[in-house]
């Protein structure tokens, strides 16, 4: 498992991924974590001026944003999704956030397959304020069936280019092993969890008893929806946040 790694600037912790997403955070003593979903999703530089506009407003630094939702038009080649990538870590590295190929930010960004947007949009964020309660709080980013690595999806996705129930079942053992160790390695577990998100336009329904809600994960929403690149089946994200709201 990665490494998970100390972040003061934000009031948070991640677990370290890739370059455009950690694989999760976790709230730092003191703090707790907030999520703010926009009623209607906005374009990305649109969406980043409104999170700006919201931190300096409640009185925190854009090191705090911890984490994002986004919603894609459909799924990317591996070429355009890296290519998608480098342009949205731009904005990070302006807010203090991107460095070097590390990034703390947890992410989700999936493709809806009704109601799809004409571009990327921004559909909410997580941050952290100054604890009010017991509960810090944290955000498993968003994964699919793929092994982690950095060889192409077709060489480390689960049962790649599969939608029969057999292989659902194989994905989404895969992805539900993935957030627990993530849980695990953050301090948490599905116990503590306000929401537990599931991506797909398969049809997982015998799944979400045996493997989804008796394995912990639950509760569940089922999102009808793609994960972000081609040739994937099945996402998950998991949140345990201290407050919600909605702007």
């Amino acid at each position: 498992m990665a490494a998970v790694v100390g972040f003061p600037n934000g009031g948070y912790r991640y677990l370290a991924g890739v370059f455009q997403y950690s694989s999760g955070v976790a709230a730092e003593p003191g703090y707790e974590i907030e999520r703010a979903r926009f009623r209607a999703p906005l374009a990305l530089a649109e969406g980043f001026a409104a999170v700006e506009a919201h931190l300096r407003a409640i009185g925190r630094p854009t090191t705090a944003f911890a984490a994002c939702e986004l919603r894609s038009p459909a799924p990317f080649t591996e070429r355009g999704f890296t290519e998608f990538n480098r342009e949205y870590v731009k904005t990070l590295a302006k807010w203090g956030l991107y460095a070097d190929e590390r990034n703390p930010v947890a992410r989700t960004n999936v493709c809806p397959a009704i109601d799809v947007p004409k571009e990327p949009l921004l559909h909410a964020f997580s941050y952290t304020v100054p604890r009010r309660g017991a509960f810090g709080g944290f955000v498993i980013a968003g994964s699919g069936e793929t092994e982690e690595g950095h060889a192409s999806y077709r060489e480390r996705t689960v049962r790649y280019g599969e939608s029969s129930a057999d292989a659902m079942r194989d994905k989404v053992r895969h992805v539900v092993a993935v957030m627990g160790r993530r849980l695990e390695a953050l301090g948490f577990s599905w116990r503590e969890a306000t929401a537990v998100n599931a991506y797909t336009v398969r049809d997982i329904g015998a799944l979400m008893g045996p493997e989804l809600a008796a394995r912990g994960a639950s509760p569940l929403t089922w999102h009808y929806a793609r994960p972000p690149v081609e040739g994937l089946e099945f996402e998950m994200d998991v949140r345990g946040v201290a407050r919600e709201l909605v702007l």
